[in-house]
């Protein structure tokens, strides 16, 4: 009940921005997860294997920092609104373009644009968001945002398990395209930042590289973590349906029934850990979930029949995604005002740049042990869960930081909490 007490709390304004953002990154999700659940039949289709047909989802993640670069300095300079509608409309035509390729080749190349694309929207809609809900309602916000990218896989899971059969895995590109449809609401309901308008009043433009280059530390963290982070989804995700569909021998139905189970647990961990970061601070949050992946290991991968496997999957991405709805917030409060509409989405998609070789890397190493796409999926996800809690551990975060005009009177406020200033982060990292 309190959860939806705050949300009745927002303004009509905030509430469209959360909508937007959530179904934007939904909408997003949905339509990379496609090709997770097609890789068997795009291989079959032009005659090559499941590796080969990975290298589309490596360069969709690898060229997603590019994207973020360019919406995320757009969004700087001309609004969070009209960026978002942009790159939207941008990432739906080149989904739909996906079902047309007439070679693997040509897919390939499909699927690297869509990654450009793929990359503006996240930082640009957390951004929005963030920017314009109330600081106490950072973690709830944040675990629903990230929550749309298990929604994602979820609808992809759904669509698959009831139109796959009928429409094969080119009409399943087509229905991607749906996520046009969006830009109408975006265009009609949702405000621009109130912190990007007042900045319009206020100007302070800095050039990116330059703000960057003054929090170079800080930038450094941050792309660390979202690797070891991305790393930990796409270790837990890019490959599971084929290791079901392969290794298991599971039917297509059966897939997608413990694809939409574990997505479901994703869900609830994305929600329950970004409110849990609201009372223990965002470190600790994201420390408790990725620990608690370890133990399921054994259950999700090495347990037998689809019983067991679809409950150690709830649990593993309760855990992962529970880490990851810690993120939206986490980030945009770590990130310099003049360039939060860059800074969150190209540290995150610098991350998967370096994590763009998993779902490659994984079906490799699954082919050379005999197939046992168990072990790779046990080995990745066991290193990275150590990662991704050493690194958020160690770290630092900004809970509840004011955004804007408001940062240095909170700054003021706060002063015995917050640490001697820091030429690389200028002092606003509150260090728990």
């Amino acid at each position: 009940m309190s959860v939806l007490s705050d949300l009745r709390s927002l303004t009509r304004p905030q509430r469209n921005a959360v909508v937007a953002s959530f179904l934007g990154w939904t909408l997003d999700a949905f339509d990379f997860f496609i090709l997770v659940f097609v890789l068997k039949y795009v291989a079959q289709d032009f005659g090559t294997d499941i590796a080969r047909v990975t290298i589309a989802i490596t360069l969709t993640l690898a060229m997603r920092p590019l994207g973020a670069l360019i919406f995320g300095y757009v969004a700087d300079r001309f609004g969070r609104r009209p960026t978002l509608m942009v790159d939207i409309l941008l990432y739906s035509a080149l989904e739909f373009a996906s079902g047309f390729a007439p070679s693997l080749t040509a897919l390939i190349i499909l699927r690297a644009l869509y990654g450009i694309a793929m990359g503006g929207e996240w930082g640009v809609g957390a951004s929005l968001t963030m920017e314009t809900i109330p600081p106490k309602m950072r973690g709830l916000v944040s675990g629903l945002l990230q929550a749309g990218y298990p929604a994602g896989y979820l609808a992809a899971s759904l669509v698959f398990f009831l139109l796959f059969p009928l429409i094969g895995w080119r009409g399943m590109f087509m229905v991607g395209a749906l996520p046009a449809l969006l830009v109408l609401y975006l265009r009609s309901k949702v405000d621009e930042s109130p912190v990007f308008v007042a900045r319009q009043h206020n100007p302070h433009h800095a050039a990116v590289w330059e703000t960057l280059r003054r929090h170079a530390g800080l930038a450094i963290y941050a792309v660390l973590l979202m690797t070891a982070f991305n790393f930990f989804s796409h270790g837990t995700q890019d490959i599971y349906p084929t290791f079901l569909e392969v290794q298991q021998k599971f039917s297509t139905t059966t897939v997608s029934t413990i694809a939409i189970i574990y997505n479901i647990g994703a869900i609830l961990g994305g929600i329950t850990f970004g409110l849990l970061s609201e009372r223990i601070g965002r470190r600790r949050a994201i420390v408790f979930a990725a620990l608690l992946a370890l133990p399921v290991i054994p259950l999700w991968v090495y347990s037998t029949g689809p019983v067991l496997l679809a409950t150690g999957a709830f649990l593993m991405q309760f855990a992962v995604q529970g880490a990851w709805g810690v993120v939206p917030a986490h980030l945009n409060e770590l990130s310099p005002d003049e360039i939060r509409g860059t800074f969150p989405g190209f540290t995150y998609q610098l991350g998967n740049l370096l994590a763009s070789a998993n779902a490659t890397l994984q079906a490799g190493l699954a082919e050379r042990y005999g197939g046992d796409y168990a072990f790779a999926l046990a080995l990745v996800v066991a290193v990275v869960a150590v990662a991704v809690a050493l690194l958020a551990g160690f770290g630092v975060e900004a809970k509840g930081i004011a955004f804007g005009r408001e940062r240095e009177a909170a700054k003021s406020r706060s002063r015995q909490s917050i640490t001697p200033p820091d030429p690389a982060t200028h002092g606003h990292l509150n260090i728990h």
